[in-house]
């Protein structure tokens, strides 16, 4: 095994991949390091048991508070199971921060071949929702996707990985930082950086055999932001782990005679229009799996009747609230503001599927899948994203400057290239 290299990334997903992918393809000398494996096969609720943290029995992760926190580990990160969502977020934040992704976002979205989602794909309920929306006032509209719709089969299985590899994912961008040279080194878990006079020198961690210590020139945590908060506390950088968020989301689920949304795109439209007065935005969802309605809503969601079952989810961009300690445990519990968010926009979920004929209404838990802000910048990196130790930097959701309470995966991808540029030039 490689023992030292130019630049060191820990972790592979939309963050670590595609900076790998920036710099391997400039000729610098580049190895990744990979908490989890590269899954032979995905898509299914069984296969989605092996990669997805729980805390064993097939339950989630969940904060103290008993919060479900969505998170996978594996290679590509959770690009694999997302919903394909290719919206931009935070780019003035970050703008004003001296970051200008303008360029960035634009390559992105050519390469990752982010377009609408046409009304050919969506169920009968998906568009009766679409009439029902304007009819009420509301501004749904299709979700752009980086999804291939031509080989998508609408199974409404995205959140388990996609059986027809229809949707991009960071492996993509893996595969091609491999091709341009990069090497992987999976099922190893980076436990702290080593730095000598202020400056990073390498990293220690388990690999498969062991103890594995590793030396790195410069070092990129992407390591997601319940684990890249982790290494840096265990590595003594001041000031890390708190200002969590989650993008709290609930999934609102009703019964509709002769409706249901199995057969379409997960969230193949969404309603932006509330995000930035009362910070949520609306978009059609359901688990067609009765297990994972059951983690969510308990037995009254294990009951819904798939072939009659609508829903829409409730997205929030939630308080900074929680933090992230050094055992890896989480406290996110859920605040006054962010209770209001949620029964704000459940309120309006309902009325819209009211309109569309459903009934007999099951409100999930609160959950989140888009855990970010634990490194953020300003306060725990500079502007260009790099710690308190020299060449030590972090470039995944951690840096993240507030809850976009949008789909963050597009903004990740445009940050780690416009970090690449910078650290290979």
């Amino acid at each position: 095994m490689k023992k030292h290299a130019e630049y060191l990334v820990v972790g592979s997903g939309a963050g670590g991949a595609t900076i790998a992918r920036e710099l391997s393809r400039e000729g610098k000398d580049v190895l990744i390091v990979e908490a989890g494996k590269y899954e032979g096969h995905v898509g299914t609720f069984r296969d989605s048991l092996r990669y997805f943290d729980t805390t064993g029995h097939m339950t989630p992760k969940t904060s103290r508070e008993g919060v479900i926190l969505w998170r996978t580990i594996m290679a590509g990160g959770s690009t694999v199971v997302s919903c394909a969502n290719g919206t931009r977020c935070l780019q003035e934040e970050f703008k004003d921060l001296g970051i200008e992704l303008e360029g960035e976002f634009r390559e992105a979205e050519e390469e990752m071949k982010i377009a609408p989602t046409p009304k050919s794909l969506l169920s009968d309920a998906s568009l009766k929702m679409l009439d029902v929306s304007a009819e009420l006032g509301y501004k749904m509209e299709p979700m752009p996707k980086f999804l291939d719709f031509a080989k998508c089969i609408r199974c409404a299985q995205c959140t388990f990985g996609c059986l027809q590899s229809a949707k991009w994912t960071a492996l993509d961008y893996l595969n091609d930082a491999v091709s341009y040279g990069a090497e992987v080194l999976y099922e190893m878990e980076v436990k702290e950086v080593i730095a000598e006079s202020g400056k990073v020198t390498g990293v220690r961690g388990r690999g498969k055999s062991g103890y594995v210590e590793i030396g790195a020139d410069n070092v990129i945590l992407a390591a997601g932001a319940l684990a890249t908060p982790v290494i840096l506390q265990n590595s003594g950088v001041e000031g890390v782990g708190g200002n969590l968020f989650i993008d709290m989301f609930v999934n609102v689920y009703g019964k509709a005679e002769g409706l249901h949304q199995t057969r379409e795109p997960a969230m193949a439209l969404v309603d932006h229009e509330f995000h930035d007065e009362r910070g949520f935005i609306l978009s059609p969802y359901i688990n067609t799996n009765r297990m994972v309605r059951f983690m969510e809503a308990g037995k009254k969601g294990f009951m819904m009747p798939t072939g009659k079952l609508v829903g829409m989810m409730v997205k929030t961009a939630d308080d900074s609230s929680g933090r992230v300690y050094p055992n890896g445990d989480v406290s996110k519990g859920i605040t006054s503001n962010d209770r209001k968010r949620i029964d704000d926009g459940v309120s309006i979920a309902e009325e819209i599927l009211k309109g569309i004929g459903a009934q007999s209404f099951v409100v999930s838990k609160p959950q989140g899948a888009h855990v970010g802000g634990t490194a953020g910048i300003g306060r725990v990196v500079d502007e260009n994203l790099e710690t308190e130790i020299r060449n030590l930097y972090v470039c995944d959701a951690s840096v993240l400057p507030k809850a976009p309470g949008m789909p963050p995966i597009l903004t990740i991808v445009a940050l780690a290239k416009w970090l690449g540029k910078a650290l290979a030039h």
